[in-house]
Order: C-alpha cells, then sequence, then structure tokens
C-alpha cells in the first residue's frame, strides 16, 4: 500500500483504540437484548428451513444449544433465543396439551431473558384441518399468554404468468379460510390464533427465497412486545429497512456529539479526539446489522480498519481539500466527517450482512467504504429550507 495521507501507517499518526468499538457493541447487545420465539411443530415439517430464511441461523446452531427437558430444547445466541417443541410422541402417558403445559412451566422459571414473546405453530400446508391435539395446544399457549401464529409450511406456489400474483393450491387456501373461521361440524370453535401465515422457503424446484416470508416477519414484529421489537428488527434477516431505520439516529447522534467536541475547533495533529466517538457508533451500527466482527477479523484487520477509518487520518486527508476548514477541525467539518464515516460504515455492514462483502478482503475494499471528498463536502452542504 501506498503511503498518502491518509496512510495509518504514518509514523506521526497515532494509533486508534479500538477498545470503543468493543465497548460499544457489549453496551449496545445488552441494550437492545435478546428476542426470544418459540417453534412448535413435528419432524419434516420445515423448522429449520424457517429459521434458517429468516434469522440466517441453522436450528441447531444458533448459539449454545440447551437440552431443557425431554422435547424441548433452547438455542441461543445475543440477539436471538429459540424454544424448539419438538414433536409429541404417540402413547405418551400424558396429552400433547399436558405435555405442554409442563413443558412451558419449566420455560417460565428460566431467566427473564429467555422467556418467549411470540410462538410459530407450524403445521404442513397440505393438512385439511388441525388435528385436536393441535387446537388443544394452541388453547394451551394462549392460556399461558403467548399469541399464536399459525405457520403453514411448504407451500407449493404459482404464479401468474399475467399478474405476476403469487397462489397457493386451492386445498391450501381452503385450509387457511377454516383456520380463519374453525368449525366442527358447521359449529365454531375457539381457536385462539393472532394470524395464518402461508409460507415456502424455496420455490417450487428447491432454489431462491421461497415466498410469505415478509410477512411472516413483519406479523412477528407487530405482536412481539415493544420492549423486544428492536432485538427482533436486529435478529431477523429479511427487513433491511428496519436496520437502516435503527441506525440513522445512531449516525446523527454521533454526528451531533462530534459537533460538540470540536464546538472549539481543534488541530488537525488533535483530530483522533473524535475516533473514540466513530468507534462507538460503528460498534453500535456493526451490532444492528448482528455482526460479531470480534470474531470475524483478525486483530491486525481491525486495527488497521480502526485508524484509516477515524479520527485523524480522516481528518489529514480532507482538511486541505475543505476551504472552509484551515488548519483545524471545526464543529461543521467533525460533524460531517463523522456522518459520512457512518454512512460508509452503514454500507459496509449491510453487504458483509448480505454476504456481498468477503471479510478476508476487506482491506482490499476499504477505501470504497472510506468517506470521500464529495461524501463529506455533501454533509457540509447547508439543507435547504422548505419554503411555507
Amino acid at each position: 500500500m501506498n503511503s498518502t495521507p491518509s496512510d495509518p501507517q504514518r509514523k506521526d499518526a497515532p494509533q486508534v483504540d479500538s477498545s470503543p468499538f468493543f465497548e460499544a457493541t457489549t453496551k449496545a447487545r445488552s441494550h437492545y437484548g435478546r428476542f426470544n420465539l418459540a417453534i412448535v411443530g413435528n419432524t419434516g415439517v420445515g423448522k429449520s428451513s424457517l429459521v434458517n430464511a429468516v434469522f440466517g441461523r441453522d436450528l441447531a446452531k444458533v448459539g449454545k444449544g440447551l437440552p431443557v427437558t425431554s422435547g424441548v430444547h433452547y438455542y441461543h445466541d445475543d440477539s436471538l433465543g429459540i424454544w424448539d417443541f419438538e414433536g409429541f410422541e404417540i402413547g405418551s402417558q400424558l396429552s400433547p396439551a399436558e405435555t405442554l403445559r409442563q413443558h412451558l412451566h419449566t420455560v417460565s422459571q428460566r431467566p427473564a431473558n429467555e422467556q418467549i414473546s411470540v410462538v410459530w405453530y407450524c403445521v404442513l400446508s397440505n393438512a385439511d384441518r388441525l388435528t385436536k391435539p393441535d387446537i388443544e395446544m394452541i388453547r394451551e399457549l394462549d392460556a399461558a399468554g403467548l399469541p399464536v401464529i399459525v405457520v403453514l409450511t411448504k407451500v407449493n406456489w404459482t404464479r401468474n404468468p399475467v399478474t405476476r400474483n403469487y397462489s397457493a393450491p386451492k386445498n391450501t387456501e381452503e385450509f387457511r379460510d377454516w383456520l380463519e373461521n374453525p368449525h366442527v361440524d358447521g359449529q365454531p370453535i375457539h381457536l385462539p390464533i393472532r394470524d395464518v401465515i402461508l409460507t415456502s422457503t424455496q420455490d417450487n424446484h428447491g432454489k431462491g427465497e421461497g415466498h410469505g416470508l415478509g410477512d411472516l416477519v413483519a406479523e412477528t414484529l407487530k405482536l412481539s412486545p415493544e420492549n423486544e421489537k428492536d432485538a427482533f428488527r436486529i435478529a431477523q434477516q429479511l427487513n433491511l429497512q428496519w436496520k437502516r431505520e435503527m441506525a440513522r439516529p445512531v449516525i446523527v447522534a454521533a454526528s451531533a456529539a462530534a459537533a460538540a467536541a470540536a464546538a472549539v475547533p481543534i488541530p488537525v495533529t488533535d483530530a483522533v479526539a473524535l475516533a473514540p466517538i466513530q468507534m462507538t457508533m460503528m460498534g453500535r451500527l456493526a451490532t444492528i446489522y448482528d455482526l460479531e466482527l470480534k470474531t470475524m477479523l483478525s486483530v491486525s484487520t481491525l486495527a488497521q480498519l480502526s485508524a484509516q477509518v477515524t479520527g485523524q487520518a480522516l481528518a489529514r486527508s480532507f482538511i486541505k481539500l475543505i476551504p472552509v476548514a484551515g488548519s483545524v477541525v471545526n464543529a461543521s467539518v467533525a460533524s460531517a466527517l463523522t456522518a459520512a464515516t457512518g454512512e460508509g460504515w452503514l454500507r459496509l455492514c449491510e453487504h458483509v450482512h448480505m454476504g456481498k462483502l468477503d471479510l478476508n478482503r476487506i482491506t482490499e475494499v476499504l477505501d470504497d467504504y472510506t468517506p470521500n471528498f464529495l461524501s463529506v463536502i455533501a454533509k457540509l452542504a447547508p439543507k435547504p429550507r422548505l419554503k411555507r
């Protein structure tokens, strides 16, 4: 790498302490907490595929697996917990509803950050009706105060070549209609479910991203407790807009903090003072995109990244190009540098999150995500006033 004014290897460039990045991720993970989902369904119904499609995790590899009791496993990492209720065996001395009641009691004894928020009750879409045990178990879940979404899995969708709209097979639509207005022999029955979502995790050829998953995550978010909605937004991987909406205020707050730090203009040589603010911002953004960069990158790569995209290195790159700056970093420049850094880092996190960026090559492409002159100037430009 050629030596440039922004080269973090310059002898006169102070080392950037990356600890604020990791401290920020730890605090952010604690602040956002964990979303806990319960999945009920027999083997073969597609629970693992559903979890992988929505959260980008294998059910048995979410994190630490805890066989709480026979028939129930709890898997978790920082942002997501999965309670996997396995199928109930025929011939057991206890009915499925009684067994489930015992399992729910076991869950209720666990710590607060492991309590279930929403239940996905998974049923194969080609079934005609729920069985009597299914109905009784859904009632048990409702009695425990848990919102239940019935997820019809492995739907064999067809797409209209003219309208491009998807439709499910007639028998699946009839099943959904029955679930929404359940009855036996013409008499309505009590089935306390919040919604019915038709899903597939792949297309009819076993490829692609399936269908109906966006509806599932939207309904899950709607039913989640208010204090766990952000944890769900972080854990899920389908709706990037939710993550962006969480990330923008973080960038705005860091830009304001940088402006306050430079309220009395600081010399370029002291611009490293902005690095902790920018590193904290970057740590929070990484958490929102559910990235554990400490295990994904080497220490040397993280150090290089920290030095190249924060503090004095940035200031050196732009200070001579920004006419209003002179030889110091004032509030406007500090805010603009931090905002541009945040936008670049957001794109990097998003591309890693989407699998578009190989972290093994991050040092080769880092310039693509480091603020450039135009991006900083854009942040410095005064915002147009709205005409009344």
